[in-house]
């Protein structure tokens, strides 16, 4: 444990299984996780990598892992997950809520060796489940046209599309929480 770290840290941890029976160790991202995510985003393909970022970049750097490790913990909320039979990372999620804390956005990033195992499912219902504690009225995604995947994945859970006013590439993905 480093001098950072509490037990309570640690108590955040939470055992996901995904659909394909690989068992994840879900837990918040931290400073110390700067060095993993660039190389989590290395794993990541071009494309989705691309798609994450809205931008093509081939390597994630500093500037755009720093939002990611450097969070308010409640407000915004970045997971790190790990496969826990090689300890690898393998996903990286994030909730990031409205001033008014009424809407979410959310963003999710799968290693490409583990896409379609069940993991945007599992993230999905992770980033659903926090966004309802902390008492959100919506999530929302953006993603660009091209990302059939996400965007049926998202339609699957729940969300409804709508096109992005002045933007004819992005679509809006948004799933509203019932009272």
């Amino acid at each position: 444990m480093t001098a950072n770290k509490t037990l309570a840290d640690l108590a955040q941890v939470t055992e996901m299984k995904t659909r394909d029976d690989v068992v994840l160790s879900v837990r918040p991202a931290y400073a110390e996780d700067t060095a993993a995510l660039e190389a989590f985003f290395d794993a990541v393909s071009d494309d989705d990598r691309r798609f994450r970022f809205l931008t093509a970049v081939r390597h994630v750097g500093t500037d755009q892992i720093t939002p990611l490790t450097h969070v308010d913990h409640w407000r915004t909320e970045s997971f790190v997950a790990f496969d826990q039979a090689t300890g690898e990372l393998v996903a990286s999620a994030m909730l990031a809520c409205d001033a008014r804390m009424d809407t979410g956005e959310i963003a999710v990033s799968i290693r490409r060796d583990y896409r379609g195992r069940g993991l945007g499912w599992t993230l999905l219902d992770l980033l659903a489940s926090e966004a309802k504690r902390r008492g959100l009225k919506r999530v929302i995604s953006i993603e660009d046209r091209d990302n059939h995947a996400a965007i049926e994945l998202e339609r699957e859970k729940g969300f409804d599309a709508h096109g992005v006013d002045g933007d004819p590439h992005l679509i809006m993905l948004e799933k509203r929480f019932v009272d």
